[in-house]
């Protein structure tokens, strides 16, 4: 008995520091995986919720970026549907430790919480939306260059002459009026006795099939449409068929909506352009914030320049997952 004691202490004796060898290695390799985890730097992302197809293919892309990204960055991702939401989320961002955020603050009163985030010394992009907040940076597209290409393509097409209905979205604030005034401006210059009415509608394919059957009846000869957004004119273009209209040469767009881009080949009788006003543009912003982070040098302002898009190249901007 006292032999086989003695045997069963030996045992243990010799397995205690094997053992303590074995926990010190896991303990190293764990240290070792957060030691890398602490090298990834965390970047938010805030982004309204889904009010219309174009800002539902922002948090797409936004998320689709910062997932091929994941070996440099912890993300987060969160959708709001008003500012005080949003002002909450971002204050979530801040206690998780955000070192930079991205953030798309559709909603009016976002500058305080915002400039509070900088102020605390994080790094914030924002998508399309400019507002009054030091040290902000921001990635934006040309919305009064969307106007200027617009005209661009409509007297390419029809001429210098010709009736042309201006389908503005006062609702849209700045970006129906820099839109507007590329377009009304250029064709000023290109085709002064070119013939403009302008009407209000707003983005919704609803509103565009609606608004323009009533612009029908009222116009019997229209020769384009100049109209700033793709789903606008999904309805324009249904009002069109549904009139059985044959006049209206040109229907442009802007935004870059898939179920628009395939449309394109589809009537040869009607030139159908989009002014790309791409959701893709919020990967640009997430790059910017992953540049801060690193140190390398910025524009404060990064725009990005108008891309058409109509039959001919649609093709190369096609995306089967997006959902816009």
């Amino acid at each position: 008995m006292k032999k086989a004691f003695k045997l069963f202490l030996f045992l243990v004796l010799i397995m205690v520091p094997i053992l303590t060898a074995c926990g010190a290695d896991s303990s190293g390799d764990k240290d070792s995986d957060k030691g890398k985890d602490k090298d990834k730097k965390k970047i938010g992302i805030l982004a309204p919720a889904v009010t219309h197809g174009w800002v539902a293919a922002v948090a797409y892309h936004a998320e689709a970026r910062a997932k091929e990204l994941s070996d440099e960055i912890d993300y987060q991702i969160q959708t709001s549907t008003n500012a005080s939401e949003m002002t909450a989320q971002l204050d979530d961002l801040i206690t998780w430790g955000a070192d930079a955020i991205v953030a798309f603050p559709q909603w009016e009163g976002m500058e305080v919480p915002i400039q509070r985030a900088l102020d605390e010394g994080i790094e914030v992009v924002n998508f399309d939306i400019a507002i009054n907040a030091k040290g902000v940076y921001r990635v934006s597209g040309d919305n009064e260059d969307m106007g200027i290409q617009g005209a661009n393509y409509i007297v390419d097409k029809i001429g210098k002459t010709g009736n042309v209905v201006i389908l503005e979205v006062p609702t849209a604030g700045s970006v129906s009026e820099l839109r507007k005034k590329g377009f009304v401006d250029t064709i000023g210059k290109l085709a002064p006795d070119m013939k403009l009415q302008t009407y209000a509608t707003q983005f919704t394919r609803e509103d565009g099939l609606k608004d323009f059957a009533d612009i029908l009846t009222s116009n019997a000869k229209i020769d384009a449409v100049y109209s700033m957004d793709d789903e606008t004119s999904i309805g324009v273009l249904q009002a069109i068929k549904e009139a059985g209209r044959t006049d209206i040469k040109v229907v442009t767009g802007g935004g870059g909506m898939q179920e628009y881009f395939n449309m394109m080949p589809e009537n040869q009788e009607i030139w159908i352009q989009s002014a790309l006003y791409s959701p893709a543009m919020v990967k640009d912003a997430v790059d910017v914030a992953v540049k801060v982070l690193k140190g390398e040098k910025v524009e404060e302002v990064t725009i990005i320049p108008t891309t058409i898009v109509d039959r001919d190249n649609y093709k190369d901007f096609l995306d089967a997952k997006s959902p816009y």
